[in-house]
């Protein structure tokens, strides 16, 4: 089905956002209520670019930001002229003074940090801040302790709840932008207070925990007389040592728990707070947009106070008015022999020997001055013919294009028209330093698509 050839020829109609409420950025990150953003969204769709934009645009209106990614790949550091990112937060230098003699610009110089989660490291750090130094440098070296926080599931979720928790606490941040994992699961984090509980009070853990929480004699009794056939069975399954391990870590983590899942607790209702703001990051794709759509539901069930979504990509054409069906027919009609627009019997007239009642042809059985290297003359007029030809077919392919995003964009409009939206236009490359990150910061303040 072609589209509306009115949509079609008006720019406006294309990029405007008639039927959704337009996300306006500055007033968001300008606010000092606003302490926590959290951009979600499937993977592939630039959520590491739009937390480090966002997070420059604000640093540079005056806020003291730090962006958290857990992002493994080194994007993010890049852009931001760092060579590498690690569990700490690092200054990201050029950002200070760019707006300090801009007229009608905040002149408040702010500050921008990066870092990227150390998720081993995290939990390192929560286990030496609620231990002992025995008990702490006992559970560090446990085996089963080093599997778990190295890569159990969940593990990653989790500990960016914890990071963000200990960077919220810390208050030495205005604004503090988050950057979620680029997985179909990008929601995890949600889940993870909720999944450590379920694995903390499961009936495995508690098996592990009774004989230390009885202690001593009579809790090695308990083992040994009322659990002999229980753990033999898991020794042969886990495998001795690592049973025996998995007790050594159980036990000395015990003091622990509580503390776990009080601070994912904690963090799990700062999500939900007035101060917290969800972007969801979607690109204008069929996948993409159906994440999107989902995420929005997740978040509504949760509670979780969602602000719009950032949809990235975008496509655009400053000749809207040559539709994609009008384009082919010009594009056939100069490749093949003038089937379009031709009167009857001059089909062939822009290869035919007569032009004007005249004629240019040589006689026959004359022969024209043949190039050095032996092949026949180019035709000037058909080279251009078919270079025209061709850009005609683009043009005609960005055109099905720009239709598909529209009404792929319009479903997700339809479904939940409550959601306010900001389009940022496709750019012809990637963005690798501050400049480009300015860049998309200043398309995500405008509002709307700028067609090219």
């Amino acid at each position: 089905m072609s589209p509306d050839p009115q949509t079609a020829a008006d720019p406006d109609a294309r990029s405007g956002l008639s039927p959704a409420e337009t996300l306006h950025v500055d007033p968001l990150l300008d606010d000092p209520r606003t302490r926590i953003v959290v951009c979600c969204g499937s993977g592939g769709v630039g959520k590491t670019t739009t937390a480090a934009a966002l997070a420059l645009r604000a640093a540079e209106r005056g806020r003291k930001v730090v962006v958290l990614t857990i992002d493994p790949a080194k994007r993010l550091a890049q852009s931001m002229g760092i060579d590498s990112l690690d569990n700490v937060p690092r200054r990201v230098k050029g950002t200070e003074d760019r707006r300090a003699d801009a007229p009608g610009e905040r002149a408040e110089a702010g500050e921008l940090h990066a870092m990227m989660l150390d998720m081993k490291r995290t939990f390192d750090e929560v286990v030496e801040a609620h231990a002992d130094p025995e008990r702490a440098a006992q559970i560090l070296a446990n085996p089963f302790y080093q599997t778990v926080s190295g890569g159990f599931a969940g593990t990653q979720e989790y500990m960016a709840m914890e990071k963000l928790g200990q960077l919220r606490a810390k208050d030495e941040w205005d604004l503090i932008v988050v950057d979620t994992p680029p997985s179909r699961n990008a929601l995890d984090f949600l889940d993870a207070p909720k999944r450590l509980g379920s694995f903390l009070d499961g009936k495995l853990i508690r098996l592990l925990t009774a004989p230390a929480k009885l202690g001593g004699r009579a809790g090695m009794a308990f083992l040994n007389v009322g659990m002999s056939m229980m753990t033999g069975t898991l020794g042969k399954i886990l495998g001795g040592q690592l049973l025996k391990d998995a007790q050594t870590f159980v036990s000395a983590m015990d003091t622990t728990f509580g503390g776990f899942r009080t601070r994912a607790d904690a963090t799990f209702k700062l999500l939900q707070a007035p101060g917290t703001a969800f972007l969801v990051v979607a690109a204008p794709e069929r996948d993409a947009l159906r994440e999107a759509a989902y995420f929005v539901e997740r978040l509504a069930a949760e509670k979780m106070p969602l602000v719009g979504l950032v949809l990235n990509r975008v496509h655009g054409s400053g000749a809207t008015r040559l539709s994609a069906e009008r384009a082919l027919a010009a594009a056939e009609n100069l490749a093949g022999p003038g089937i379009v627009d031709q009167e009857d019997g001059k089909a062939d007239v822009r290869n035919s020997p007569e032009k004007d009642g005249s004629s240019d042809s040589a006689p026959v059985g004359s022969t024209s001055p043949a190039p050095d290297d032996g092949s026949p003359a180019p035709d000037p007029d058909r080279s251009v013919d078919d270079l025209t030809a061709g850009l005609l077919r683009l043009h005609a392919e960005r055109m099905r294009l720009l239709a598909r995003e529209q009404r792929t964009r319009d479903r997700f409009i339809s479904r939940h028209p409550e959601v306010a939206i900001v389009e940022v236009p496709a750019l012809p490359g990637d963005v690798h330093d501050l400049t480009g990150l300015r860049d998309i910061g200043d398309l995500l303040a405008a509002g709307h698509t700028e067609l090219s």
